[in-house]
Order: structure tokens, then sequence, then C-alpha cells
């Protein structure tokens, strides 16, 4: 039970000298005279302990061991076997780090800087609020009390139960919360600041609000939509009922990750929850549906049934990461969510996953520095990606058979991977640990190369596995190998798997009959299984004729495209045939398969600026984009949905950034006209008209562009023109956006997005984003300490580079100036170079002449 204190220290500052004092019941389990708790930036003033019955023992040493973030309470004599109450007093800080106990800045209506108290707690920084045993299996109930200035919301985990003056001063107020279930120290939270709010029963009776800043509770009003649908969703999916009164969703001003599932008080960036109907952009409206749609999945799994330890972790994060999508989809089937999977996580994680730096899903974590290092795209998107294809081996039935066993059995404890495993290997019968240990415990992921051979009404299949690497196909002795779920389709029937089998060894043969010659054959349908796939060139070139006229189903042209895109890369076919690939795609409808191709054409455009052709590829790019550009027009028309949006501000931006001239002087029209007020542009237009007139701009452009951040009223729309301010192109420009990104008008948590814009926009850019963070390493490292913002700080900024001699160079900055919870990202980093480097050595003068060739008139 504890109770925090918030004083109001001059106007500046809510000192958080929460002169706290918390009571914990203990149990003695043998005798000891001394107490070691995780403890961090806290100054205990006294501690006592108060065996029950019996007289208090004051505590009379504390020896902080401050790199272990613990503290060792020493008392006078031995503590009894048996219960007893710990009672603590101490001062700790409210910081600037947005990890802990900290303060959130924001500005009033009318313009006043205030600051709100908020928390942030995993996934070690609960110990900075209030010395604790901060580790996931050690769970306990908490009994919270706020005493808060009385004009402010204060919120924790649960329902308000008591609320009265505080008799020291009549400025505050003591507010007492209900007990919690039982439950780990990451997941509680406290928030004291200015909120407005909307309100809303779900079918099962939960009452959901939507905390927003003052005057903008309008703004909550779809994210209250969401959860109201998904709480019963989830129940029903489950069969297990939301174990809270109440879920709160707030937003917090100064927040480093996404969004927090906090147990019944879920804390949020403002942009993964407010929606405003008139200037959110449709994929604005997605991203909150997701993000809604992970968050509140967490409250039952990872919540109501914890990780034993972070090794653990991707059970929380990745099951959580693939049901997000589940959800989504029962509340937008319009959306196509499923095939956006497959490009927003599924690729990324087959990317990362191939480097020789990439790590397993289950990784043994010893320091609290460790665990930062795991929230990466493993442990969420290969962790959703495994789990997804997982769920189509053993079925939905046994699937949610097997869940519901789970969280039954574990509900208010700890749970490891293998019992998740036990769960749905009695549920389906199928021999799920076996098959899912060669997923997480190894990294990587096997290239699965298909032959084939007519025989008859028969097709022969030869199929062989082996690990799959970014520099090239694994050829040491000691070939790891998977358990690899395989099914198989024909051109008969592209959406329906014809055979389905398990592939437990290095090579197999299979048979399928009665597929004549005249019919394709396509392995892993709706990819689904975690694996690239390398076809014979005959079995390919059948294939391709279902690109052009759309009987491959949406995510297999997807898939086969990407697959070829890092096969190229891997050095295993010439990026060549890729291209003439991507030129196949001339009629392709669906916004997620253009968005894959225009990333990895923004990939091979990157790595070209480092040549003399870059213009060559922007030709190309324009050349690939204008038919659908002109078919979709500026404006929406009638019947058009979310998908078309997303879609015409794809292609526009392509075509602005590629210098396509037609569509360069439309958004240098619309955006004079937007800047007079004339005619607002539409949300889903803003990013690619932005990025256009500023990749073509000049120092008035920028300086536009820099007046509407500061009108800008939401924090989208701050964030949108943050992350396109890098597209300028001059040189003395660009580096005032480098300075622009460390100021006072961008929150900490964006910064990163700024320079990373830079970093991504050109070569130029590129060079000066790396000698930026050089220059302010100090700075940008006390700001991030530790947190994944660093790790995504130096992705963005080095990954692009394409000489072997920027790996040295960047590896020697971070041995000289170590980044412990970044240490992986560096290595990974300087592997992309080399791989980049190799990439160009190879390919680029085939590009070139391609690029040329396709262009010279017929002989």
């Amino acid at each position: 039970m504890f109770c925090i204190s918030l004083k109001r220290n001059g106007a500046e500052n809510i000192k958080h000298s929460h002169k706290l004092d918390t009571v914990n019941h203990l149990n003695v389990t043998q005798s000891t005279n001394q107490i070691v708790m995780n403890c961090a930036d806290i100054d205990i003033i006294t501690a006592s302990f108060v065996p029950q019955g019996s007289e208090e023992i004051n505590a009379t040493g504390f020896n902080y061991q401050n790199e272990d973030e613990k503290v060792t309470l020493s008392f006078p004599s031995a503590l009894q076997k048996g219960s007893g109450t710990l009672k603590i007093d101490f001062v700790g800080e409210l910081n600037d780090k947005m990890k802990g106990f900290y303060r959130s800045k924001y500005t009033t209506p009318a313009g006043e800087v205030r600051y709100a108290a908020v928390t942030q707690f995993e996934a070690t920084d609960a110990r900075r609020a209030f010395p604790c045993w901060d580790e996931p299996a050690i769970k306990a109930t908490f009994d919270i009390t706020l005493i808060v200035p009385k004009d402010r919301v204060a919120l924790s985990n649960m329902n308000v139960i008591d609320q009265k003056p505080y008799p020291e001063d009549e400025n505050l107020v003591e507010v007492k919360f209900a007990t919690t279930p039982i439950m780990s120290t990451y997941l509680v939270a406290f928030v004291i600041g200015e909120y407005d709010y909307v309100e809303s029963q779900s079918s099962d009776g939960v009452t959901v609000r939507v905390y927003t800043p003052v005057g903008k509770a309008e703004q909550g009003k779809f994210a209250l939509e969401v959860a109201t649908k998904t709480l019963p969703f989830y129940k029903d999916y489950f069969s297990v009922p939301y174990p809270l009164p109440k879920i709160d969703l707030i937003a917090i001003a100064d927040f480093a990750a996404g969004a927090m599932e906090n147990w019944g008080l879920v804390t949020y960036r403002e942009t993964a929850l407010l929606i405003d109907p008139k200037n959110s952009c449709s994929s604005s409206r997605q991203w909150v549906a997701l993000v809604v749609g992970h968050e509140l999945a967490h409250q039952w799994f990872g919540n109501l049934v914890t990780m034993e330890w972070w090794t653990h972790l991707w059970l929380n994060e990745g099951f959580a990461s693939w049901i997000e999508y589940l959800c989504v989809d029962h509340c937008f089937p319009e959306y196509d969510i499923w095939t956006q999977f497959v490009s927003a996580d599924y690729t990324r994680a087959l990317d990362l996953d191939a480097l020789d730096s990439s790590h397993p899903i289950e990784v043994n974590v010893g320091h609290p520095s460790e665990v930062d290092e795991i929230f990466d795209a493993i442990s969420y998107s290969k962790g959703a990606s495994v789990i997804r294809m997982l769920h189509n081996y053993i079925g939905d039935e046994d699937f949610r058979k097997g869940m519901n066993a789970y969280l039954l059995k574990f509900q208010h404890k700890n749970a490891s991977t293998e019992d998740l495993w036990d769960c749905l290997e009695q549920a389906s019968g199928k021999p799920i640990a076996a098959v899912m240990g060669s997923w997480t415990k190894q990294m990587g992921f096997p290239i699965i190369v298909v032959d084939q051979e007519q025989q008859g009404d028969d097709r022969i299949l030869t199929i062989s596995q082996k690990k799959f690497c970014a520099s090239g196909p694994h050829n040491g002795e000691d070939c790891p190998t998977w358990m690899v779920p395989i099914s198989i389709c024909t051109s008969e029937d592209p959406k329906c798997s014809k055979l389905k089998v398990l592939l437990d060894r290095p090579e197999t043969t299979i048979t399928l009959s009665g597929v004549g010659p005249d019919q394709w054959v396509k392995i892993n349908p709706g990819t689904v299984g975690f694996y690239r796939i390398q076809y014979s060139s005959s079995m390919l070139e059948s294939l391709l004729p279902g690109i052009r006229d759309l009987s491959l189903q949406p995510v297999d042209r997807l898939g086969l495209q990407n697959d070829l895109f890092s096969l190229s890369r891997a050095g295993m076919i010439s990026t060549v045939e890729v291209l003439k690939l991507m030129e196949a795609f001339v009629n392709e409808p669906n916004y997620t398969v253009w968005s894959d191709l225009s990333c990895n054409l923004g990939v091979l455009s990157s790595l070209l600026s480092h040549t003399e052709f870059h213009e060559e590829i922007q030709e190309f790019i324009r050349d690939l984009f204008t038919p659908i550009g002109l078919q979709l027009g500026w404006d929406s028309k009638p019947g058009e949905g979310h998908l078309d949006a997303l879609l015409r501000g794809l292609v526009l931006g392509k075509l602005g950034k590629a210098g396509h001239k037609p569509t360069l002087e439309e958004a240098r029209r619309r955006f004079k006209e937007h800047v007079e007020g004339k005619q607002i542009l539409p949300a889903d237009l803003r990013s690619p008209v932005y990025l256009t007139v500023l990749k073509h701009g000049d120092s008035t452009t920028l300086d536009t562009m820099l007046k509407l951040h500061k009108q800008a009223d939401m924090q989208e729309e701050k964030n949108r023109i943050e992350r396109v301010l890098g597209a300028i192109s001059a040189p003395d420009l660009i580096q005032k956006v480098l300075n622009f990104a460390l100021s006072e008008e961008v929150r900490p948590q964006d910064t990163v997005s700024v320079i990373g814009g830079v970093a991504g926009s050109s070569k130029q850019g590129r060079k000066a984003a790396w000698k930026f963070v050089r220059d302010n390493w100090e700075e940008l490292y006390n700001r991030y300490q530790g947190g994944f913002l660093i790790s995504r700080l130096i992705k963005l900024t080095v990954d692009g580079f394409a000489i072997d001699k920027m790996a040295a160079e960047v590896k020697s900055f971070f041995e000289s100036h170590p980044a412990p919870a970044a240490e992986r990202t560096v290595q990974q980093c300087c592997e992309n170079i080399l791989l980049n480097a190799a990439w160009l050595k190879r390919d680029a003068d085939d590009i070139h002449r391609y690029l040329l060739q396709r262009k010279a008139p017929p002989v």
C-alpha cells in the first residue's frame, strides 16, 4: 500500500519530492537482518519493520548498489520468520527521462506551459517511483492513495473509492483507489494532470473512458468506439471476461513508446489515441485502431497472465502484435488489414532476421539494460509472424481452445513459452513444442528451394531448406534446420491449399496428383509461413502471368516480389530480374502491394544515391507509378474507401518525390491555396503534398512549413510535418532542419523522426545527419538514456550508408561512445552498411545498363 504526495514547488515544477510512504505486507521465510529491494534515484529517509503482534524495528543502514539498482536495508537484530509490515519513507524525483515517474510538458488552451506527472514502468522503472521487488514474477496487490492538487485529475489502475480534503493543505485532496488484483510492478500506473474525457460502456458492462487534453474530448471518440467494440471481442475470443471494473485510455504529451498497457490505465502518445474527424488522415485512424487493439489484448495476455521473466517478453509482444490485426479485422473489415500485416510486420521481421547479428525470439536477459534491447522487430514482428503461422497450422478452433486453457490455468500467475505450447499441444494434438522450438530458440529462418518435374498428370516437387542469410545462402557445415509447415496451391484454386506438409528434414519430395502441365504451382499461399522461397526458373516463369492478370491473390503477389527483392540483395539473383518483375505490376490495384513495392524501390533509390545514375532510377519510379497515379487522380471519388485514400497518398507522394512534373505543379498549386486558407488540403493529401513541395523547395518553402508546424494544434499534424522536413535539399537548409530537431518546438520523443527524415532523404542528408548525431551525441544520449529511442535514432541515421569504410567509422564511434542498450543495433547497422556496399559493387553496372536500355529506341 502506498501514498504519493505531489506538492507544487514554484510554478515551474511539480516536485515529486513524493513524500511517499509505502507499506509492504511481507512474509519472512527465514530469519535475516537484511532486506534487499530494487531502487533507483530514490533517497530513503526512514525504514522500519513491524513483525505481526510485535515491536517496530528501525532499519539502521541503507546501502545503495546503484549499478544494480538495488538497496539493502540493514536491521540491528534479525527479523524472525513470519509475517509483518515494512514501512518506508523516501523522496524521489519527478524526472525528465520519460521513464519511471516523470513529468510531461503540455500547453493549456490559454497558452501556459504546465506539467503533468505520469508513469512508465516497463520494463524496470517502477523502482524509480518506489522501492519494490521489480520483477514480473513477484506479484502483489496494490492499494494506492494519491495526494494531489485539488484542481487536477488523478488516475490509477483501479477505480476511485474515496476522495477527501487533505488535512495539512486545503489545496490538496487525498484520492484513494480500490485494491488491484494480484499483479506485476511494471503494470502499476498513476497519472496526475488536466484532462477531459469521453465515456461509454462496453456491451459486457465495463466502463470505458478516453482521457484527452483539455478541450479535445471530441478527439477521443474514435478510440472509445474501438475500445468498446474490442473488449467484448476479446472476452468472446478468450472466453475469459475482462477482470477490472473500468479501463481508462489516456493521451500523454511526452511519451517514449507508442503506448503502454498498464492494467486498467493504458497510456498512449497523443498520435496513437487522438483522432480529429476533419484533420486526421486514414493511416492515423488505422494506427489508432491497431494500437488500441494491441494494448487491450495485453489486459489478458501479459497482465492477467504475465511472462515468467523478460526472456519470454516475445510472448506478450508477439501475441499482442498478432491479435491486434485480428481485432481490427473484426472492427474494420474494409481495411484488408491482414494483407497489410505482411508488408508491415512479416517482411520487416524477415529482413532483420536474415542478418548475422539478429537474435532468437527467446533471449536470455540478465541486467535491466539488456531488456530495452529486445523491444525490437524480432520480439514484436517475428513473434507475431510465427504466431500467425502457428494459428494457421492448428486452425482457429483448437487455437482458441488452447488459449482459453492457458489463460485459465495461469491467471494471476506467470508463465513461460513452454506453458503456452503445452496448452496448444493438448488442444490440437499436434507437436507444437517441437515445431515452435525451432522458430523461437534459434535465430533466422530457412529459404525453401523448390524444383518441379511433370510426370503424366502428376507434378513432382523437390523441396529443400537451408538457412537464409542476407549475404547469401548458408553454406557452412552445421546448417540449422526448422520444422516448416508448408502448404501448396495451384492455379486451379490460388486461395486454397491443395496439400499441407510438415518439412522436418533438409529435403523431401512431394507428389501432387492431377496437376496438368499448364497449371502453375505456388508454395506458401497467403504468405503465412515464415520463410523465403527460391523457385526454379521454370516455376517462376509460370507464376509471373499471375501478377499481370491478378489471378494470384494480393498477398502472394506481394510475397513473390518481396522474396525476389531480398534474394537480389543477398546476391542470389540479379537486381535487374527484380526490376523486370516490378514492371509487371502496372495493372496492380491493391494498396498494400504498391506499398511494399514502394518501400523496396525506396531502398533501391537510397542505394543508388551513391552512384552517378540516381536520376535514372527516379525515372523508373515515375514510369511505374504514373498509370496508377492518372487512374486515381487527386480527388476522392464517391464510393471510395479507406484503402483508396491510402493508395492515393502513397502514389502521389512517390511521384512527387521522384520529380514527376505534373504532380509537382499540382502539389505546389494546392499547397499555395492551403497556406492562404483558400482551400484546406484534405488530411490524406497533406503528407504527399508537404513532401513534394519540400523536396523541390527552397528556404521560403521551409519557412512556410515551419510556420505551419508552429500553428498546428494537433500533434498528428506537427508529426506529419516533422517527418517530411528532411526532404529539403540545400545543405544550409538541411542543417536548419537538424537544429530544429533539438529545439523546444519538437517534443523529445519526436526529435528522432526529424533526424531520421533527414538521413533517409538524400545522400547529403545522410552525411549531415550522421555528423549532427556525433556532434550532439552527449545531449541525445542523455535525453534517451538507454531506452529504445536511442537504438531507433542510430538505425535511422546510419543504416543507409553503402561504403565499407563507413561501417568502420560507425563501429569506432560507438566503441568510444558506448550505448549499451543499442549495442546490437550498432552491429546490425554495420552489417547492413557492408551488405549495401557489396550489393552496389555487384549489381550497379547491370542496373545502370538496364535502366539505359529500357529507354533506348528499338533498333
